[in-house]
């Protein structure tokens, strides 16, 4: 490699435009990088780890809840989890705390069937773990169908059940789908999903005597 002194590489630098981008794009990026690991060794994980406490309390207050048999002191422990969690979504908002805790939150609106609220929450929730995703997606599908919007709510249930397949969450959703397409009448969609389960999910539809829906919703729609 050619070696260049300090008062070539000036020269180079005045009088070469190509060199001259080239020299300030690797520049950019470097400093571009050398700033994203300081922010995120010094600030990101720092507070990341941090956000981690945020839902702590909140979650004894969900729990405490759900001891109770008094719905007015179940309905007040509820409240304070929300003011709590709410606190932490707007405060660690893209951070592991918050994301856990604004899933709580739409949970805990779900318990008050204030749907709107709740899949305005559960949209919001943004993390990796992929059954945090698919339970936030197929929550979603919960509030719709509790909304009777059964369209949306079987499009939700399809997007969990498809999202990572696997032998639990995936034939549920599933289950959930034909139910709501039950309820539309659309029996040949319904027969559709729960033979999907039948077929790739023996065990589940075992379970589930899953059977018992074909042979309901195939008998319904030959009439």
């Amino acid at each position: 490699m050619e070696n260049i002194s300090l008062g070539d590489f000036k020269s180079k630098f005045r009088t070469n435009k190509k060199f001259k981008i080239i020299t300030l794009v690797i520049g950019g990026l470097i400093v571009t990088s050398i700033t994203y690991f300081l922010y995120r060794q010094f600030i990101f994980l720092p507070k990341n780890e941090k956000s981690k406490e945020s839902y702590v309390r909140p979650l004894n207050d969900i729990t405490n809840a759900s001891k109770q048999t008094n719905k007015d002191i179940k309905l007040k422990e509820i409240n304070k989890a929300i003011k709590l969690l709410e606190s932490s979504v707007k405060l660690y908002d893209g951070y592991i705390g918050g994301e856990i805790s604004q899933y709580l939150l739409g949970r805990q609106y779900m318990e008050k069937k204030e749907f709107q609220k709740a899949i305005k929450n559960l949209e919001g929730v943004d993390m990796e773990d992929t059954y945090i995703r698919i339970y936030s997606i197929g929550l979603q599908g919960d509030c719709y169908s509790e909304l009777k919007k059964y369209d949306t709510a079987i499009e939700k249930y399809l997007e969990a059940a498809d999202l990572e397949e696997n032998e639990f969450t995936t034939p549920m959703y599933l289950l959930k789908a034909g139910l709501c397409a039950e309820k539309r009448k659309d029996y040949v969609a319904a027969t559709t999903y729960y033979t999907r389960i039948l077929d790739d999910y023996p065990a589940y539809g075992s379970q589930k005597t899953i059977e018992k829906y074909i042979s309901r919703t195939s008998t319904i729609k030959k009439k």
